[in-house]
């Protein structure tokens, strides 16, 4: 398995709130539908869902330590991030590619638990925002973190097929998850 890196740029606050945020990236900051992919398909372009920008910059702004947990190649994510001006906000990021595992595996949240130095103790005070009911959130209340499902897009099922795709939350814009967000975290502190 590859190890996650921690972008060494970006040091973690030792004042930063308690909650930490995992996101998922497609249809949950980048709007999948627009990728324009090259001939090894890796997305070289794509716009962002309206107001995700706003939700990373103002959840980044107000302390709280991101980590893109997302399925797929690096260099995709980099791409689109960058192009954005998303990327350097988040704190670690870790792919399905890198990992050689993809959502719901434990293995893809384990990973960005431990380059954030977190423990299993500190999955309470996680919350796994994505747009996947069976990826996202059935990964996340496996490992007893908190799901969100963001309900923007209709390309994929907005109603769970059992209890382990059920969400805690569910928010249809991304800039709902700030307002979320700030009420979890005051519940922790």
């Amino acid at each position: 398995m590859s190890k996650p890196t921690t972008k060494d740029h970006i040091a973690i606050d030792p004042n930063a709130k308690k909650l930490i945020v995992f996101l998922d990236c497609g249809d949950t900051i980048i709007d999948e539908g627009t990728e324009i992919r090259d001939d090894h398909d890796i997305v070289i372009k794509a716009d962002l869902i309206p107001g995700a920008d706003v939700m990373v910059r103002t959840l980044a702004e107000r302390g709280y330590i991101l980590a893109l947990v997302a399925d797929g190649r690096a260099q995709s994510f980099k791409n689109m991030l960058t192009d954005h001006g998303l990327y350097d906000y988040f704190t670690t990021m870790i792919y399905s590619e890198s990992i050689k595992d993809a959502k719901p595996s434990p293995r893809m949240f384990k990973a960005a638990m431990g380059a954030l130095e977190l423990t299993e103790q500190d999955c309470s005070r996680i919350v796994m925002v994505g747009n996947n009911l069976s990826r996202d959130v059935k990964g996340a209340n496996q490992m007893g973190i908190t799901s969100i499902f963001l309900s923007w897009t209709s390309r994929y099922p907005k109603v769970h097929e059992d209890e382990s795709q059920k969400p805690a939350y569910t928010i249809s814009n991304p800039v709902d998850l700030i307002d979320l967000v700030e009420k979890l975290n005051a519940q922790l502190e």
